[in-house]
């Protein structure tokens, strides 16, 4: 985004905002729906990248910018388990960790919702949806984002500062975080 201000003959300031969010990647085996989501934000984004099969996923991610991810759940013919969705959302996450997902399905369902959010979506989108919320969703997956550091960083800057006080002292630093030395191995990272 940004801003563009000049100051006119009365002092007062004229500004003009983009408001234009960066790249998108929308990923979706219906065509209609690629369509109806580019004309849906057409207006918000400044690219709007689409695949209509997730095969590419990563390729694409590693050419391009993405600033947030559409991701739909089910991709098989016949199958509306989401297990798809959920599949390739661990990849990305594995790959893309900082990227933001938004899973979108057809098929709501509350367990499969919890289980994208458990394992790195960000938030959860219906079909058919509202383009408000919609846009409203990807913004603030969009602004999140950027606004919060990510969990396993903070986690690992605490880590650190108790070994520290603790001088090095491994099963000490352990015991005062609460878990297994074995655990706090795996997680400090000098």
């Amino acid at each position: 985004m940004y801003h563009f201000c000049s100051v006119n003959r009365e002092n007062d300031y004229l500004c003009i905002m983009n408001s234009k969010y960066g790249t998108i990647l929308v990923v979706d085996d219906n065509p209609a729906i690629l369509t109806a989501v580019k004309i849906c934000l057409d207006k918000v984004f400044e690219r709007i990248i689409t695949l209509s099969s997730p095969d590419n996923i990563l390729l694409t991610l590693g050419q391009e910018d993405i600033d947030v991810i559409l991701l739909d759940m089910n991709f098989s013919l016949g199958v509306n388990s989401g297990q798809d969705g959920l599949i390739w959302l661990s990849a990305i996450r594995k790959k893309h960790p900082d990227i933001p997902i938004v899973l979108v399905t057809a098929y709501a369902d509350v367990k499969l919702a919890v289980r994208g959010l458990k394992n790195g979506a960000v938030d959860f989108i219906t079909k058919p949806w509202d383009n408000d919320d919609l846009i409203r969703t990807l913004k603030d997956a969009i602004d999140t984002s950027k606004d919060v550091e990510p969990l396993h960083a903070i986690e690992r800057d605490h880590i650190r500062k108790v070994v520290d006080k603790c001088n090095g002292n491994m099963s000490k630093a352990a015991e005062l975080l609460g878990i297994t030395r074995q655990t706090l191995y795996r997680k400090y990272q000098p």
